[in-house]
């Protein structure tokens, strides 16, 4: 009989007085007991609305009705047929506007916790199985994969699969992309995603890291270095900033460089090598999910009071809802409703404070979405030593700039149709360097989608 509760199996956490003082894994994870409690919650509706919601389309009531019996090891093996980094998304995904969204349990109460299942046989694959990797036969083609973040990663996995002799350039020190210098380890530990690549290597992908592609090599080399094809993977890494004054002193960062410095070089450890302001009041700008990492990240760096700084309303904040729910727990201050116009500064030309004005909605336009407005006569000043600007990111230009016959947008975007198949022949893209900023499954879909593609281009070219 199907578990007919109306509320999902609750996450254990981490007490918010406690975890806001460290850098450990805020959510605990289900037991086995929670996760077959919650697993036959599920319904396995014929009709599948939850696998139409997932971009990689992991078959969801079948790895979930596993779950359910115990059968954990058939589980994982189900999700991992379509899901190259199950531990990954079970945590970071935004299931409620996907999976979740679509589930027939949200109609009268709460969706089934996909998310929560997702992670849980993932771990319990990591703690449990010991197999030794299924490597492909050798088809003699090698296949170039532009930065090690998710889609890169995931277009890796599925070609390696299919035999090719692939390797991945990567202008960092560390593989893993976004998902080691972007997301924190309160919400990501590191050596998850340390364990899902070193299952990619053990498949015989070849990881090369500080190759800035652009710099180092550039596209053209790697043809002739024999490459069949490339797919291009690199990201959204250049920083937006506001162009208002002050943004040139110092305490100011983007986002980027702030997350870079704690979670990829674990700035936040007492023997740091690289330094990061220790700060007291601490303003970050914007209202995504990486204004949520910034601001729960200097929270834990010891500042006394920070500030999400966003424009619109909270309805309209593109933050994760268990992101602004945990944000709060942990003591941020949400100043809604509010723009920052000016950046102050001392004689030594350090922050000192950060000018706003308050915004109100304007009617809604033809798509319904109503602009902030300023509202005349609301100045005033927040009184931080730090700004953090997290208000997006485009793709670095190194990569267009150094590449010939490649076609981009107005934002900086590679232009690729929906295969990622790019103006430049054997030239594939996908993931943020396409869309811009966006989610970690998204991008990996794209590289899902692109590795298929590259496998009939090169079968076509050897036809």
């Amino acid at each position: 009989m199907p578990n007919m509760s109306l509320k999902k199996v609750p996450m254990p956490e981490q007490n918010p007085e406690i975890r806001r003082q460290n850098f450990e894994e805020v959510a605990l994870g289900y037991t086995e007991e929670m996760a077959v409690e919650e697993a036959q919650r599920c319904l396995n509706c014929k009709h599948r609305p939850c696998t139409s919601g997932c971009p990689v389309q992991v078959k969801i009531p079948e790895f979930i009705t596993l779950t359910a019996q115990g059968k954990f090891e058939e589980a994982y093996n189900k999700i991992k047929e379509t899901n190259s980094l199950p531990a990954v998304c079970g945590r970071v995904c935004p299931q409620e506007s996907q999976c979740e969204q679509k589930c027939v349990r949200g109609i009268k109460g709460e969706p089934v916790a996909i998310g929560r299942l997702e992670r849980f046989v993932a771990d319990w694959a990591m703690k449990n199985l010991k197999k030794e990797p299924e490597n492909s036969e050798s088809n003699g083609k090698k296949v170039a994969v532009i930065g090690s973040g998710p889609a890169g990663l995931s277009c890796a996995g599925d070609l390696v699969k299919s035999g090719y002799d692939v390797t991945i350039f990567e202008a960092f020190h560390t593989a893993g992309g976004v998902l080691v210098y972007g997301i924190p380890e309160f919400r990501l530990p590191k050596k998850l995603v340390q364990k899902e690549i070193d299952g990619l290597l053990a498949q015989g992908v070849k990881i090369r890291t500080n190759m800035v592609i652009g710099k180092t090599l550039t596209v053209d080399e790697l043809f002739d270095e024999g490459f069949s094809a490339v797919f291009i993977g690199s990201g959204a890494g250049l920083p937006a900033f506001m162009n208002i004054p002050g943004e040139n002193l110092n305490g100011v960062y983007s986002a980027n460089e702030y997350l870079t410095r704690i979670n990829l070089m674990k700035a936040y450890k007492e023997n740091a090598v690289t330094p990061i302001m220790r700060s007291k009041n601490v303003a970050v700008v914007g209202g995504g999910n990486v204004a949520m990492d910034a601001a729960r990240s200097a929270i834990r760096l010891g500042a006394e009071k920070v500030y999400i700084v966003y424009r619109r309303s909270e309805k309209e904040m593109p933050a994760r809802l268990e992101e602004i729910h945990h944000a709060k727990e942990e003591g941020i201050i949400f100043k809604l409703l509010t723009n920052p116009t000016r950046i102050l500064g001392d004689d030594n030309g350090w922050v000192k404070g950060l000018e706003c004005v308050q915004m109100e909605l304007d009617e809604p336009d033809s798509s319904g979405r109503r602009s902030p407005v300023p509202k005349p006569g609301t100045e005033h000043i927040l009184d931080v030593d730090t700004v953090i600007i997290a208000i997006g990111t485009s793709p670095n230009p190194l990569i267009r700039s150094t590449t010939k016959g490649l076609e981009t947008d107005s934002r900086g975007c590679i232009v690729a149709d929906e295969n990622g198949k790019t103006s430049r022949e054997g030239v594939f893209a996908g993931g943020d360097a396409v869309t811009g900023a966006a989610t970690v499954i998204l991008a990996m879909g794209a590289g899902k989608t692109a590795a298929k593609a590259i496998h009939e281009y090169i079968q076509s070219k050897n036809s």
